[in-house]
């Protein structure tokens, strides 16, 4: 890509105009020590590196502000910071592991961690997390809103400049997150105004190359206000807005309700609130998600299944929280496991192989500018493992498989799902058995209705009138079997049958050879059904 980024509407772009979608991870560097979280563990190459073998193009680095307006805090060596924690065995870690760093100012490791990213040609948005160095983020930390008592405005607006300008001219770092989660019994929307544009503002002067991003209130859920009320800001092509969404932003909701109504009603309300801003045209950030990388957390595991979907759908930019493995210092506690990060708690092996697998097809965009709209077709995007519909040839059956291998699908007017420029449609044989190619398409088992408040069922009518729905069987067959979870039945699991339909223009290196295999097969399977008098 061409650096820096800019925006083309609701899409974020290169110098060249090409679509970049934000791929990111959140890396913490916030807590007490001021430092980037596993220097102790692993060398921050390794790190970088890792990253970006696990597909990855850009960190979400925190940062607290008073890292950069108090000087006693900034000037502290790494070693000086861990001391005063009495984190000594931290400090044998980095010595280990960061030697380079251990004995200058907690802000050059800062920028050390900066370069390393950028070596490994790791983009970098700066977040400006919380005021005071600590853990995020609660309604009386002091930290949440305009004129909390560690949040003075002009304070962090004179950090946000000082930040702006210390990494002006370094090329990874994209865009500049101007805070986290506001929050709290001050927070109002005429302040949100004032000040957020005062700070973009001061960034945009600062540092014209970086994106802006802009997060809203009650804990980043809440842009509605937007709508109504656009900012006036003096410059353009740099403003980007985020939203957060957790399987615990509405409690254990997906617990103890239907998956199906209550994926329908979230993501509704997450549409209203930001996922609207897309369609105003404004690139629409993700800038924290995740999950419970164990796989226990049903509450998390329903919640994902939606959220993948809604994200595909939209084909948004996110980061994922969080890369940590581990803290040095977190809460009090001296080395506790994070089990939200990707990494084990030693920083040196992925936490749950099986989840990078599913997030892999979010990676690359969907579609956007620089991929051509003249091929805008369909993909049929499975959630739960993060694979879509295809298929090795005519002959064999319909499977799962890399989004990138994905048949082009259309979805026409009377509901058939076709293979684009073929004459075969999807259809459903009997319940239990696998789905199949046909060239018969008027019949009701090939028209599929998106039914359920997901959205993400696709079913059809067999001839005996019995109803089935799209599902994948245990070798990721596409099989029709007994739509799950249409009642408030809350104990049920619809998620081998979520399905979305994604726009897509991303081309596949086969798709002239299965086309003209296609063309052959059709015009015989049309001849033959003439001949047989089918037609």
């Amino acid at each position: 890509m061409s650096l820096p980024l800019s925006t083309d509407s609701r899409w974020i772009v290169d110098e060249k105009g090409d679509r970049v979608k934000l791929a990111c991870v959140n890396w913490v560097s916030h807590l007490e020590p001021m430092v980037a979280e596993g220097l102790s563990k692993q060398p921050m190459d390794m790190i970088a590196k890792r990253i970006v073998s696990t597909g990855f193009n850009c960190v979400r680095l925190t940062w607290p502000l008073f890292l950069i307006t108090n000087d006693s805090l900034g000037s502290l060596t790494v070693r000086q910071s861990f001391q005063k924690l009495g984190l000594q065995e931290s400090i044998a870690g980095i010595q280990t592991n960061n030697p380079s760093i251990i004995d200058i100012s907690v802000i050059k490791a800062f920028q050390a961690v900066v370069a390393s990213l950028g070596e490994n040609n790791v983009m970098v948005i700066l977040d400006n997390h919380i005021s005071k160095p600590g853990w995020c983020c609660s309604n009386f930390d002091d930290n949440g809103f305009f004129g909390d008592k560690f949040f003075d405005p002009d304070l962090w607006i004179t950090g946000l400049t000082k930040m702006a300008t210390l990494f002006n001219g370094v090329t990874n770092v994209v865009g500049m997150s101007l805070r986290n989660e506001l929050r709290g019994s001050r927070q109002n929307q005429n302040d949100w105004y004032r000040y957020m544009q005062k700070g973009a503002e001061a960034v945009h002067s600062a540092n014209p190359n970086v994106l802006v991003i802009l997060s809203g209130l009650n804990y980043d859920t809440e842009l509605s206000f937007i709508k109504n009320r656009p900012l006036n800001l003096t410059f353009t092509g740099k403003l980007v807005f985020e939203v957060h969404w957790y399987g615990f932003t509405d409690g254990e909701a997906w617990l103890t309700g239907n998956p199906n109504q209550v994926c329908g009603r979230v993501a509704k309300d997450v549409l209203n609130r930001a996922g609207y801003l897309v369609d105003q045209g404004y690139p629409l950030f993700v800038s924290e998600y995740g999950v419970d990388q164990r796989g226990t957390n049903v509450n998390d595991n329903r919640y994902l299944n939606c959220f993948l979907g809604v994200a595909a759908e939209l084909d948004l930019d996110w980061a994922l929280w969080t890369l940590v493995g581990s803290y040095y210092l977190r809460e009090g506690v001296i080395g506790m496991n994070e089990y939200y990060g990707i990494l084990n708690w030693n920083w040196c092996e992925i936490r749950n192989e099986s989840f990078i697998e599913r997030i892999h097809a979010l990676q690359s965009p969907f579609r956007g500018p620089g991929l051509s709209e003249t091929k805008l077709h369909k993909v049929i995007f499975h959630p739960a493992t993060g694979l879509c519909v295809l298929r090795k040839s005519y002959f064999e059956p319909l499977r799962l498989g890399p989004c990138t291998d994905s048949e082009a699908w259309t979805y026409s007017p009377q509901k058939n799902l076709l293979i684009k420029g073929t004459y075969f449609c999807l259809q459903a044989d009997e319940s239990g058995t696998a789905a199949k190619l046909g060239i018969i398409c008027s019949e009701s088992n090939s028209k599929w209705n998106i039914t359920s408040d997901s959205k993400m069922h696709l079913s059809a009518t067999l001839k005996n009138g019995k109803s089935v729905c799209l599902d994948v069987d245990s070798n990721n067959t596409i099989v029709t079997s007994s739509c799950k979870c249409l009642n408030k039945d809350n104990m049920c699991d619809p998620e081998s049958q979520w399905f979305k339909l994604v726009d897509s223009t991303r081309s596949r290196s086969e798709e002239k050879s299965f086309l003209h295999l296609d063309s052959v097969l059709s015009l015989k399977g049309f001849l033959w059904n003439l001949v047989d008098g089918s037609i």
